[in-house]
């Protein structure tokens, strides 16, 4: 211990203040204490630095287990290192290094807390007689759980020799009031656990209001538990209040005067919430903090017409900021001192504080019983006053003689002072437009002093200010208007006949409503990169004529007006007679004001999505993912819903934003680099055509909708998956698997939370996919044959006959007859040809001829063999082999009908080409003798064969050639010199890409008027007759992987993989619409329609039917 500079001074021995209190009464005590283990032989456990328990003025219920120092905030409590020195006695009085007394403190009481202590026999001190106390170690005497106190106070406990135990405190009648008293907050550190929960009634700070406290004693029976909840942030911090607000607070689309507001929340929200963040009950003390907050500018009043209110009708928005901009910059920052905690280190709960803004003040006053009164005297301020005063002047029964006043009815006088209202408002709106010409519009055009650079202050004025003087222009006559309506007589009997001549000249409202969010965003972009007109901006606004309102304050007040004018009109209709023509005109005048205000919303709704839109493309980063055009800059985007999900269910933060476009789904991730936020594109955005939710079939039949089946846009899983519960879901963290088809496609489970945000995601992509499918229907789907083929007996290939009337049908186990629109339900598809494994079929009407590959082998049939009435046995049942093929086509070159045969090896390929027998021509007639042979004879005769070195996977005809599709691309053939040659001309480069790609799969030849058609399965593109790329900007490139294509004239191009069809426009290849199946298979097409099958939720074939004439 330091020594005394002045030896002559004694110290004198025991406390020197008394208790005015007394001595406790007796009674039982117990209290419990967790263990709190420190390694032998080291140095003092730390002074309690994250008990929650050492600010509390409620001390009586267990404490808990200790953990280490360093809490949520980073810093300790102010006196962590303030307490006794080892071997301290009572009797010796302490002093300085300079010879200062401390005085004594009594019983275990701590430095800066509301309640005390009993203290401990070990202390340290600093030079400065500063008290640090130490932390005690357990005893092994282990104490009950409760606290039993006895009038609020418990008995005195010397601790015993050894390891030191925390002493009883002697907490004061106050301390034990349940809902009246307040939490002490002793320390200046930053601890969470400060303050205490809402819930339970208490108040992390005396209100301000709160200067009477009641201290009721607990009776000798009660045993008080105090629940404890800490605050989520220390309130003291408004960044911190800020940051976790902005966090918390749910942002929703909100109505004000008939002007609808997205992004928005009400004041009431606004309190509610940042009461529940300081944990207090006390709803002045969080609206106060609020206010500080929008004193910051940290979120506005919609219309900046004043500061936050605890009120559900006024709306509020964030302030805006630019894309980009650092976190650091325009950050909240300050200090609430109406919860900070007190600095002086010899501050406590039975003197009065030297410091008049000490926040235990009003506390220390009401136990000393000493009188409130204010340190300074509020002076009322005179520019309030003088506001009063001209309002007061405005009242119309001020303006008129009293002889005027005392001639009306008193229902009369309130609607005369409604249209004063109307009329002074209107010229003080005149007047503010005015404001923005002469002070703001006029000299950023004076090139002497505009701080805007020539080239753009015309386009920067445009954009700001829009059209703001059109909108002076009809509001300036109206006023002038409604004020010679008021100087011709005191009393106005009408005014509804301005309103219905002027409403109709509204139409300038509605164009700048839907330019003001690009006007605020124009004018904190400039003001953020333009130093002088920064400095221009802080002048004007800094002028008397500004009132103290900044200029967004300004350009809101346009649209604030015209929302006003029904509700000021409502109430002059109100008071107004039966008799009187405003009766009649005010009700339509409110009625075009309102169809105004609904444009107004509209515009400036479709005009926010669009700035939104436009700010998050300019924001994406792709990274590694390959960079998609989503087109969000295009008028028509559209944003459906947003929300924030989680990689795991057990996440403690949704770190991934998930936009639902009109077209696609976008997963992001915000970053944080150098200060700055980065979008930085999670995954590959989906289109919606190719969605899949596994989630959907359980959600949707919970949620009452129903969901459309797999055949349509929405595909889905199979009926009798199991649907897991709500509860199985919730207990699993809400998932939603987000499942991408095509190429690229990838399967992502990300995880909401809650369930109505999983049901919300569910709902809107169902409406969203619906409504695609309503507006890109450009077929009709017709089915022809489904219940009767399975995956047992599956559908390989099909041709219709008798003009479309008939289906032949290839399967694994023979060849099927079937009927396009049977008789009824029991005429079933019937097996006529049994062969196995059947893969193609081509039929020749014309020369009645059935070509059949089965099994790799080529077989012809007369097609009398599709005869029901035929036996299995008869003649035409048995086919005739001609060759062995890998695949076939058949069709017409040169003017005649032939058949192609490839047989494909993975080197080379040979093509045996076909034609019909003349005795095969359909209007011959034939005699019964004949018909027996027919299956006997040859039906196709050879025409021609030639080799190819490489590997085919297709054969078309042209008009005089053949063209076939390989490992090298397109080769045509010559049918009369059996010539061959790429039909690519490698001399255009813009054809390199074709021959860059590897493993590209040439499939489908189409030719039109004079170019071809190429289709590949990754893109296609068009080709001259010489080979030449055609349309140089035309290509497209294919979501999936293509197996099969087909061509509706020279309109549409579809694209057939396993589980869906591409539809794409011939002129543009812009997308059309894509229809998802499962397991879909190309069968044919005609200029008619197009056939294809695929697999239902029941696991059975459908064939089906698109149809373009009666959509096109």
């Amino acid at each position: 211990m330091p020594q005394s500079i002045r030896p002559d001074r004694v110290p004198y021995g025991g406390p020197q203040r008394m208790d005015p209190r007394g001595p406790p009464a007796p009674g039982p005590y117990q209290r419990s204490f967790s263990n709190r283990p420190y390694p032998p032989g080291g140095p003092p456990g730390p002074a309690m630095n994250s008990d929650s328990y050492r600010t509390q003025s409620l001390a009586s219920n267990p404490r808990p287990t200790y953990q280490p120092p360093g809490g949520q905030y980073g810093t300790n409590p102010a006196n962590s290192l303030r307490g006794p020195p080892p071997g301290y006695m009572n009797h010796l009085a302490r002093t300085t290094a300079q010879g200062r007394v401390v005085p004594e403190r009594t019983g275990d009481e701590r430095t800066m807390s509301m309640s005390s202590y009993t203290r401990d026999a070990d202390y340290m001190q600093t030079m400065s007689g500063r008290v640090i106390p130490n932390r005690r170690r357990e005893s092994g005497d282990a104490l009950s759980e409760a606290s039993t106190m006895t009038n609020g106070y418990h008995p005195d406990r010397i601790p015993p020799p050894g390891p030191y135990v925390n002493g009883g405190r002697a907490p004061s009648s106050g301390s034990m009031t349940s809902q009246s008293r307040t939490m002490s907050m002793a320390s200046t550190g930053a601890s969470p656990y400060a303050m205490a929960g809402a819930a339970d009634g208490t108040s992390p700070r005396p209100s301000v209001s709160g200067a009477h406290r009641t201290n009721s004693q607990a009776t000798a029976t009660s045993t008080m538990v105090a629940q404890k909840r800490p605050s989520l942030v220390y309130g003291a911090l408004l960044s911190n209040v800020a940051q976790a607000f902005r966090e918390r607070i749910a942002m929703t689309e909100k109505e004000k005067d008939g002007l609808v507001y997205k992004s928005a929340f009400s004041g009431y929200e606004a309190v509610d919430l940042i009461s529940y963040i300081i944990r207090t009950s006390d709803r002045n003390l969080a609206l106060l903090l609020g206010r500080s907050l929008d004193a910051q500018k940290f979120f506005h009043e919609v219309a900046y017409a004043h500061r936050l209110r605890d009120s559900q009708t006024e709306v509020y928005q964030f302030r805006e900021t630019l894309a980009g901009d650092d976190i650091g910059s325009g950050e909240v920052n300050g200090v609430f001192t109406l919860l900070t905690e007190c600095y002086s280190p010899t501050c406590n709960r039975d003197n009065l504080c030297y410091s008049i803004a000490c926040p235990r003040r009003l506390e220390q006053q009401q136990r000393l019983n000493m009188k409130v009164t204010p340190g300074l005297k509020r002076e009322t301020s005179r520019s309030s006053l003088h506001d009063e005063a001209e309002n007061e002047q405005k009242l119309w029964i001020n303006t008129v003689s009293k002889e005027i006043s005392d001639s009306v009815s008193d229902k009369e006088k309130k609607r005369q002072e409604v249209i004063s209202e109307i009329m002074y408002t209107e010229r003080d709106f005149v007047k503010d437009l005015e404001y923005l010409r002469d002070f703001w519009i006029k000299p950023l055009r004076t090139p002497e002093i505009s701080p805007i650079p020539e080239h753009r202050r015309e386009k920067f004025i445009r954009t700001v200010f829009s059209n703001c003087q059109e909108v002076h222009s009809v509001n300036a006559r109206m006023a002038s208007s409604l004020t010679r309506r008021q100087q011709q007589n005191p009393v106005v009997r009408n005014l509804g006949d301005i309103f219905l001549e002027y409403v109709g000249q509204f139409h300038p409202f509605i164009k700048y409503g839907a330019n003001q969010l690009f006007g605020k965003f124009e004018f904190e972009k400039e003001k953020s990169s333009n130093p002088a007109f920064a400095r221009f901006v802080e002048q004007t606004e800094r002028l008397k004529e500004s009132r103290k309102l900044e200029l967004n304050g300004y350009l809101t007040k346009p649209t604030t007006r015209l929302a006003r004018y029904p509700l000021l009109l409502e109430n002059v209709l109100k008071y107004t007679a039966e008799d009187n023509p405003d009766k009649t005109d005010v009700p339509k005048a409110i009625e075009a004001i309102r169809k105004t205000l609904s444009r107004v919303n509209e515009e400036s709704g479709k005009a926010e999505n669009h700035y939104n839109l436009m700010s998050l493309n300019a924001q994406l980063k792709w990274g590694s993912i390959p960079h998609m055009d989503l087109k969000l800059t295009e008028e028509s985007r559209q944003l459906i819903f947003k929300s924030n999900l989680k990689k795991t269910p057990t996440s403690e933060q949704a770190d991934v934003t998930a936009y639902l476009f009109d077209h696609a789904v976008l997963l992001v991730r915000v970053k944080v680099v150098n200060k700055k936020e980065e979008v930085r594109v999670y995954r590959k955005p989906i289109p919606l055509e190719l969605l899949q939710i596994k989630e959907m079939d359980a959600v949707l039949p919970r949620m009452g909708i129903t969901k459309r089946p797999s055949s349509s846009m929405i595909p889905g899983v199979g009926r009798s998956q199991a649907r897991p519960s709500a509860a199985a879901d919730g207990a699993n963290g809400f998932p939603i698997t987000f499942k991408g088809l095509g190429k690229g496609g990838y399967e992502l489970t990300l995880y909401c939370t809650s369930q109505i945000q999983r049901e919300k995601w569910m709902e809107h992509i169902q409406t969203q996919k619906e409504k695609l499918s309503e507006r890109h229907k450009i077929f009709t789907m017709t089915k022809l044959s489904e219940g009767f083929f399975n995956t047992t007996v599956k559908i390989n290939c099909c041709r219709p006959i008798d003009g479309g009337r008939k289906l032949v049908i290839g399967t694994d186990f023979g060849v099927y007859l079937s009927d396009r629109k049977p008789k009824d339900a029991s005429h079933k598809p019937r097996r006529l040809l049994e062969v196995r494994l059947v893969s193609q079929v081509e039929v020749l009407e014309q020369h009645q001829i059935l070509i059949v590959l089965a099994d790799k082998a080529v077989y012809t049939y007369p097609l009398e063999a599709l005869d029901p009435e035929e036996g299995p046995g008869a003649p035409s049942k048995r086919g005739r082999r001609i060759c062995h093929a890998n695949y076939i086509n058949a069709g017409m070159c040169n003017g005649q009908t032939l058949v192609c045969c490839v047989k494909s090896s993975s080197l080379s390929s040979t093509v045996k080409v076909f034609e019909p027998m003349d005795s095969m021509t359909k209007g011959k007639k034939k005699s019964g003798f004949a018909k027996m042979l027919a299956s006997g004879q040859e039906m196709l005769k050879p025409y021609k064969e030639f080799y190819i070195p490489m590997e085919s996977n297709s054969i078309h005809f042209l008009r005089s050639k053949l063209c076939v599709g390989g490992a090298k691309g397109f080769e045509i053939v010559s049918l009369e010199t059996l010539e061959t040659q790429s039909l690519l001309d490698q001399a255009d480069t813009s054809l390199d890409f074709v021959a860059r790609r590897e493993n590209v799969k040439p499939i489908y030849i189409e030719r039109n008027t004079s170019e071809f058609l190429l289709c590949y399965n990754d893109f296609s593109f068009y080709v001259n007759k010489n080979g030449w790329r055609a349309r140089g900007d035309w290509k497209i490139l294919w979501e999936g992987s293509p197996q099969a294509f087909a061509t509706w004239g020279e309109k549409y191009i579809l694209a057939f993989e396993p589980e869906f069809i591409e539809i794409r426009s011939a002129e543009s290849g812009g997308l059309v619409c894509i229809q998802t199946h499962k397991n879909i298979r190309f069968l044919h097409q005609s200029t008619r329609e197009i056939l294809f099958a695929y697999e239902d939720e029941m696991g059975e074939d459908v064939i089906a039917s698109l149809d373009f004439w009666g959509r096109s």
